[in-house]
């Protein structure tokens, strides 16, 4: 994934949508600094009126989260590392380019779409390549994944931040919030969403990956998962549409690896029971990916 830079007025006009985690009041550079500064990493931090004040990263990410950055569920460097290698095979592509031709249908040209659960913002960067006027604003717990976000994309920003709090974000402030393999905060979707826009979920079907042998001590697709999406969203947004992304990829030793290391299985399995198990494999392997790109409106 490439290291862009931000491109002019992108923090300008993400400072709009952002809020301090604190007290909702509006972020701002440091004295001095014009509002209209080109790139994060031009400042050290952001600060509101009332004193509460966020560092910057070298990197060019912005830590809203105050002590522990990186919760204990949240992807470690090793995942992360994980993560970029699988996603630069290629096997997700066609999921990150139905997700960015959905997108693009429901967010004006000059938009503002936040990824709640951005990870690495490979998602996040591609909707951004369909939308050539908008801007991108990427929260997720891991710092490390954001390493590699804040450089995603030009017009995309990134803040360290936990989905399941309230979000530091200004109500209705997003035209589309992107939600793919993440937690869900329908409430806060909702808040932070116009009346107008649009929430767009991705979830892995119980084809996904159905190939792989349970010995590989990978978590399996919950047959009710669709189920109980819709029953965490019924509250605040109804089901537009949906759409099935499926195809079936060859993978190598390498790819199932990086497969099982960049995901939830990584918390509870040792790198010698993974290397073990997928030694066992004859690859190339076909295994299906099937997605589930679900649209939602606010009631």
């Amino acid at each position: 994934m490439p290291n862009s830079p931000a491109a002019p007025g992108l923090w300008h006009r993400l400072l709009g949508v952002l809020r301090c985690p604190l007290c909702g009041g509006p972020l701002a550079p440091p004295h001095g600094v014009p509002a209209s500064f080109a790139t994060l990493r031009q400042v050290k931090s952001l600060g509101c009126a009332e004193g509460h004040s966020f560092d910057v990263a070298r990197q060019g990410y912005l830590s809203l989260l105050t002590g522990n950055t990186n919760a204990a569920n949240a992807d470690s460097a090793d995942m992360v590392t994980a993560r970029t290698l699988f996603l630069k095979a290629g096997h997700y592509a066609p999921l990150a380019r139905a997700l960015a031709g959905t997108v693009a249908e429901l967010c004006p040209p000059d938009g503002t779409v936040m990824d709640a659960g951005a990870g690495t913002g490979y998602y996040l960067a591609t909707v951004l390549d369909a939308l050539p006027e908008a801007v991108g604003l990427g929260l997720d717990a891991s710092k490390f994944a954001l390493r590699k976000a804040a450089g995603a994309h030009p017009r995309a920003g990134a803040a360290t931040w936990d989905i399941w709090k309230p979000l530091p974000v200004v109500s209705g402030a997003a035209d589309v919030v992107i939600n793919v393999f993440a937690p869900r905060n329908g409430p806060e979707f909702r808040r932070v969403l116009r009346p107008d826009g649009a929430l767009v979920v991705v979830t892995p079907t119980a084809r996904h990956l159905a190939e792989l042998p349970a010995s590989l001590g990978m978590l399996s697709v919950d047959a009710a998962k669709e189920d109980r999406l819709h029953r965490t969203l019924s509250g605040h947004f109804r089901q537009e549409r949906t759409e099935i992304v499926e195809r079936q990829v060859a993978m190598t030793d390498q790819d199932v690896r990086n497969l099982i290391l960049m995901g939830p299985s990584a918390h509870h399995l040792s790198l010698e029971d993974v290397h073990r198990s997928v030694a066992s494999l004859d690859t190339p392997l076909p295994v299906t990916v099937s997605f589930l790109v679900s649209v939602y409106r606010p009631h």
